[in-house]
């Protein structure tokens, strides 16, 4: 396990930033949250005319075994195909990261399928998919600290000092079983109140996915240590998303959650490294049941509720340009004294 060193924030500078926003032109508070995302950005980069540079978006993909076993209406292949569909510009989070200048990066963790030599995907591959958890663990140690590895080496590769802000999405068929199992294990929530319909679960088929999963968690019994929760249910995709994660926050970069499956990283990364909650921005709530119940678990508040639930970042593309909207206004609105406007009347 690499020993990510993630600092908290700097606190001294927030009496400053809550003056700066208090004295814009504008009733206090009137901004909501978006007062809230710049003060946040500010102590991240200890400024007071914090700047959002080169976004990127990074889409982790693999296979899980579990798969196999019936949690998804969905077969596993599509899952090699929507990351042909990302390179190829064709799928929601291509066109979202277009429309908002955010660069897009596609890895393969762990696809069942091989690439070859195709343009644009970066190579990370720990195997072809993880094993069933319903019988044996998804990874071994080795495989799980690999994919962690791999994860930080994405951001410490591809991504320069001149990005400061990332997102992160995903692709795996099964995945949401491994999220909703990752989030029993670290939250105790009831497993039934964590599994949700996925990619498009009818109501029979929702109560076959909850009685796999209770057997996975029957055959592993109790799990606390957030690595071994991610060896023995976890993906690739959300083992290098959280090495990802930590990464990032390492380097002093904001970091974007998506949704169910990236929370699910992000939660394991917190486990890890409790500061890493100073430098997330929690993108959206998804229209996946146990969303709600896992970022209230991280005391986390979400910019968006849109009905969302196809994962792979968009969240955090449709998001960025409210954090965006965050930092100019903190940037470039004018206080009361520069524009010559009246504050408050004294009492």
């Amino acid at each position: 396990m690499i020993d990510f060193s993630i600092k908290h924030v700097d606190e001294s500078l927030e009496p400053m930033l809550q003056n700066k926003i208090d004295f814009k032109t504008k009733p206090t508070g009137s901004l909501g949250v978006l007062e809230i995302i710049a003060k946040q950005i500010g102590k991240v980069q200890n400024s007071l005319e914090p700047q959002l540079l080169n976004p990127h978006l990074i889409v982790f993909a693999a296979d899980h075994g579990l798969a196999k076993e019936g949690v998804s209406a969905y077969p596993q292949e599509v899952t090699h195909q929507m990351v042909l569909n990302f390179l190829g510009g064709g799928a929601g989070i291509s066109v979202f990261c277009k429309q908002n200048d955010i660069k897009l990066k596609v890895v393969d963790s762990g696809v069942n399928h091989d690439f070859g030599t195709i343009e644009g995907i970066i190579d990370k591959k720990v195997g072809n998919g993880t094993n069933s958890s319903l019988g044996d663990n998804a990874m071994t140690n080795d495989q799980m600290n690999q994919a962690i590895r791999n994860g930080a080496n994405v951001v410490k590769e591809n991504v320069g000092p001149d990005c400061n802000i990332i997102g992160f999405g995903e692709m795996g068929i099964g995945n949401t079983s491994s999220a909703s199992l990752i989030m029993h294990y670290l939250t105790e929530i009831p497993l039934n109140q964590c599994i949700g319909k996925g990619t498009g679960l009818e109501d029979d088929q929702l109560a076959k996915k909850l009685r796999i999963l209770e057997n996975v968690v029957s055959h592993h019994g109790a799990i606390a240590n957030p690595e071994a929760i991610l060896k023995s249910v976890g993906g690739y995709e959300i083992a290098q998303m959280t090495g990802a994660f930590l990464q990032a926050a390492s380097e002093g970069k904001i970091v974007m959650v998506d949704g169910f499956i990236a929370t699910a990283a992000f939660a394991v990364a917190a486990a890890i490294q409790p500061q890493i909650l100073d430098y997330a921005i929690f993108s959206h709530q998804s229209d996946e049941s146990g969303h709600a119940a896992f970022l209230q678990y991280l005391k986390a508040k979400p910019i968006l509720n849109l009905s969302l639930r196809l994962g792979e970042g968009t969240g955090c593309a449709l998001a960025y340009p409210i954090v965006k909207s965050a930092v100019a206004f903190l940037n470039q609105m004018a206080s009361f004294e520069e524009a010559s406007v009246s504050n408050k009347a004294e009492a």
